[in-house]
């Protein structure tokens, strides 16, 4: 039995508190926030859950294995330093922190302490994102030429960071999980239309090797709520809706292929092919429990996450650049400057 600790009583704070209670193989023995109305909240519907005074009674309790990390985001990192040194493993939401420096610092620390860190970056283990990955590896799809994504509805608009960092590190993290790479230079442009010190509004395009583009456009002022993933391949198009329960996959047998059979460099030279459109069978999984049962299995296991802290640290640096680059206007911003890997 793992005995498990959430620190952080806000809306992902009660969801990782249900379903590791849900689970038969952990329990959920203490919760903590700073905001002791939360606190009291959690504790009144999950009434075996003790509520800590301040986080070192947590820390300092040898029955604690591990420590979900759920607070906003500018707290992360000295939530989890905290937890690390504490020996305790840890599942952070995402992002993982705000800058590389205290990134790399509490993965050097979880080497240190031989302690497991993930990163809740939740839609990497949602079924429709795994079943859109296999479609762009099988050679029907063809060559990729560019994704893109729209995060948008009517808030809940938040305090702590813009609705860049708050929404953009979930399809950063999926098109990095998607292509198995990594951006080599952003660009973003952003308006804060709530005079409220922060962007309301992000577009966002990411440049990835072999000549791949990226497109993410997050909001929360827009009225229609918007989940979607486009890929567009030269023999397919995917898209997955993860607001439509019945077809959140649908591959379209359509794309554009050069015509080699040309008899003269003035003929057209692009044929279109219009195929079928289908629906593959999605598993129905609640992804933030996937997750969790992957972090189970990662302590249980002593294996490296899928959301380990170097996949955060390279949401972290693309975020990062999307900084700069709001700055400069929409300038392209090169992310070997911020030291991201190759």
């Amino acid at each position: 039995m793992m005995n498990v600790a959430v620190v952080g009583c806000g809306r992902w704070g009660v969801n990782y508190v249900r379903i590791f209670e849900e689970l038969t193989s952990t329990r959920v023995d203490w919760a903590f926030d700073k905001d002791e109305l939360s606190l009291k909240r959690l504790v009144h519907r999950f009434p075996t859950v003790k509520a800590a005074k301040t986080i070192n009674e947590i820390l300092n309790c040898p029955d604690i294995d591990a420590v979900v990390v759920a607070t906003p985001a500018a707290e992360h990192y000295e939530v989890v330093r905290k937890c690390l040194l504490a020996g305790k493993h840890v599942l952070v939401e995402k992002p993982v922190a705000l800058t590389i420096e205290d990134t790399e610092e509490m993965i050097e620390l979880a080497a240190a302490k031989k302690k497991i860190l993930m990163v809740g970056h939740t839609f990497i283990f949602n079924s429709g994102i795994k079943t859109l990955k296999n479609f762009l590896r099988d050679d029907s799809f063809g060559k990729i030429y560019y994704l893109h994504a729209t995060r948008t509805n009517m808030g809940p608009i938040r305090h702590d960071v813009n609705a860049i960092w708050d929404l953009a590190p979930h399809d950063v993290s999926i098109f990095n999980f998607l292509l198995d790479k990594t951006p080599d230079w952003v660009s973003a442009t952003g308006v804060k239309l709530f005079e409220n010190g922060r962007e309301d509004v992000g577009f966002i395009t990411l440049g990835y090797p072999d000549n791949v583009i990226a497109n993410i456009h997050v909001s929360w002022a827009d009225p229609y709520k918007v989940r979607e993933v486009v890929a567009v391949g030269s023999r397919r198009r995917i898209t997955f809706n993860d607001l439509d329960s019945l077809e959140r996959v649908k591959v379209f047998d359509k794309g554009v292929i050069k015509d080699t059979e040309a008899e003269s460099f003035g003929e057209f030279r692009l044929l279109m092919r219009d195929g079928d459109i289908m629906s593959p069978r999605v598993e129905t999984t609640e992804p933030l429990k996937e997750q969790c049962l992957h972090f189970i299995d990662c302590v249980s296991n002593n294996r490296n996450p899928v959301s380990d802290g170097l996949m955060g640290l390279d949401v972290v640096k693309a975020m990062l650049a999307v900084d700069e680059s709001l700055k400069m206007q929409g300038a392209p911003v090169q992310t070997a400057r911020l030291g991201a890997r190759a």
